[in-house]
């Protein structure tokens, strides 16, 4: 999944002068010493203690932009302009990367981030209406993300074996996400009692609650268990991708999304071609979702994916089972599946 842009390069100097241009000091005081409700920053740790993991990893630098700038407002005091005026700011001050759309990524997830805050206030009853709901998104442009060909696979795990401080573990991540078309929570969720051997499937846990198992490999999923059980994921619960144990210790570091950004500009830096068009891990998804789509057609390869069924009435009946999927993987990657219908 390529990474989105973050509010990180922001500076105390700029929101300084920003709120003092529209002498959101004294605003600020007066509204706080008049009002009983909770201001901004007074309840953020309440949205924290209620929000998913994946949800505090993608809103929480908005929502402290949020509270640096409006944070003294008391909650039923925000204004959709007062909301519009952060997700502004986020789009002109995010960090540019080769991937970026001048900004709008940012402005897109710190609307979100606004929406889902000032929502857990309308359930908590402190507000009446959701004030974000007025700030509207940026439209999206069309995506660059496709399949990578052959060849570009080919050059992609040239660099990613060939560089970095373990290219084992780069190694199994490729693999593993071109095969699986797993998203990268997918992965990091990962743990060993998640790997069914017998069935061949592993379970992935991806976007909040939502979970299925997947078909994969004998080459895979071997793969796994020996990567886990050489660093020290062991246990059930023990997260399988880790990085290499360091001293004495036997137990690999579970790893966090932040090999996967160091993996990332390895590519960038070797490959051009990986520099100009953004690639990133998602790429593989789009990888492994074409492929099984040309083998199963639609309705696996939405299966495979992990894509809700869409409310459509029609293509709610395209459906596919484990079985049709593991048919396909099977074709995909050229080996042999218990689930498939006829091996």
């Amino acid at each position: 999944m390529t990474k989105q842009n973050t509010p990180e390069s922001f500076s105390d100097e700029q929101l300084l002068a920003l709120v003092k241009a529209r002498g959101g000091d004294l605003v600020q005081r007066l509204l706080a010493e008049t009002s009983s409700v909770q201001t901004v920053r007074e309840y953020l740790p309440t949205v924290q203690a209620v929000c998913s993991e994946g949800a505090a990893e993608t809103y929480l630098s908005y929502w402290n932009l949020m509270v640096r700038m409006i944070g003294e407002l008391p909650l039923d005091s925000v204004k959709a302009s007062d909301l519009k005026k952060v997700a502004t700011f986020a789009r002109k001050n995010c960090v540019k990367r080769s991937n970026s759309r001048d900004g709008l990524g940012a402005e897109e997830n710190c609307v979100g981030a606004m929406r889902n805050f000032f929502e857990a206030a309308v359930n908590d009853e402190l507000l009446g209406e959701n004030p974000a709901l007025k700030v509207p998104k940026p439209h999206r442009r069309s995506s660059r993300r496709r399949a990578l060909t052959v060849d570009e696979q080919v050059e992609l795990y040239e660099v990613t074996i060939g560089g970095g401080d373990d290219p084992l573990l780069d190694a199994l991540l490729l693999r593993f996400h071109l095969e699986t078309g797993a998203r990268r929570g997918g992965a990091l969720a990962l743990r060993r009692r998640d790997l069914d051997v017998q069935r061949q499937c592993i379970r992935l846990r991806e976007k909040g609650v939502t979970e299925r198992w997947q078909p994969v490999s004998l080459t895979l999923i071997s793969a796994l268990i020996e990567h886990a059980d050489i660093r020290g994921g062991i246990s059930p619960d023990d997260r399988v991708f880790r990085k290499s144990p360091r001293g004495e210790s036997r137990v690999g570091t579970v790893i966090t999304r932040r090999r996967y950004n160091s993996l990332v500009e390895r590519w960038h830096k070797k490959l051009p071609w990986a520099a100009e068009n953004g690639v990133s891990i998602h790429w593989c998804r789009h990888t492994a979702t074409t492929a099984i789509e040309r083998i199963g057609g639609y309705g696996v390869a939405r299966a495979f994916a992990g894509h809700l069924v869409p409310g459509d009435v029609t293509t709610s009946y395209i459906t596919a089972d484990i079985g049709e999927v593991a048919a396909a993987v099977s074709v995909y990657t050229g080996e042999p599946h218990p689930l498939a219908p006829g091996q």
